[in-house]
């Protein structure tokens, strides 16, 4: 499993928006009329929405308080510092529970079968062994800290106790968030839209119509992308506190 990890974790880029792109795969519905009557196309709108802003809000959390490098070095899995504080003080994988919340979130949003049924486990089995390769450097790293660690805080499920004070003790760095985040926000963003015009027609109906607001939230998000890009690259922008 571990060296399944170490695999994945070099490739997961590539295959994660290969994996993202296909939401949009034909498939059978999850909600449909017969089964949820003729409100059946809410249900997928709301809990998908609300699952998948919760996976952003926690990955923002994480970001804002504490954050943690998860790009390697080197392809490989790497880390300089256990990070212990924030989020992680909650869960030993905020950013990657975020990522799933998030994933899962979009996937009921384009109420498809082949999505969840399919897609989203293969996810589930990539991050579970990617998390494998992960502990495995740190153990081997960190020894007796991260092995205490590990006692004390769950893998993948959020422990709420005390998550307020954890928030009131940490200043929220919303510069960090915004610019480690802005890739994810713009991909994702661009992804809601795209399901929600796409897959639910009837609250657009003309095409030439549908395609401009497509394309209109498409050159904002852009727009946005593109200045907080130039912040980061210009240095005009950085995520040190003042």
């Amino acid at each position: 499993m571990i060296t399944i990890g170490n695999f994945f974790f070099r490739f997961r880029n590539v295959l994660f928006i290969f994996l993202y792109l296909l939401l949009f795969l034909p498939s059978p519905d999850i909600f449909t009329r017969e089964q949820f009557g003729a409100s059946y196309h809410i249900w997928p709108i709301v809990l998908g929405l609300s699952i998948t802003i919760l996976g952003e809000a926690i990955r923002g959390a994480t970001i804002g308080l504490a954050y943690i490098i998860r790009g390697g070095k080197d392809k490989k899995v790497h880390a300089e510092n256990l990070v212990t504080e924030g989020i992680f003080k909650h869960c030993r994988n905020p950013l990657y529970v975020g990522n799933i919340l998030m994933l899962l979130g979009v996937g009921i949003l384009s109420n498809s079968w082949i999505y969840l049924g399919i897609v989203f486990p293969l996810f589930l089995f990539i991050y579970q062994a990617i998390v494998m390769a992960e502990e495995n450097f740190l153990q081997n790293k960190f020894g007796f800290d991260f092995a205490t660690y590990c006692q004390r805080v769950n893998r993948w499920f959020i422990n709420v106790k005390g998550i307020e004070a954890t928030f009131s003790e940490m200043n929220f760095n919303y510069k960090r968030w915004l610019l480690k985040e802005y890739n994810t926000l713009f991909i994702w963003l661009v992804g809601i839209a795209a399901i929600i015009l796409f897959e639910y027609k009837h609250l657009i109906p003309d095409p030439e119509t549908r395609l401009s607001v497509f394309v209109s939230i498409f050159v904002i998000l852009g727009l946005v992308y593109g200045y907080v890009r130039y912040l980061k690259k210009s240095g005009k922008m950085t995520d040190q506190m003042v």
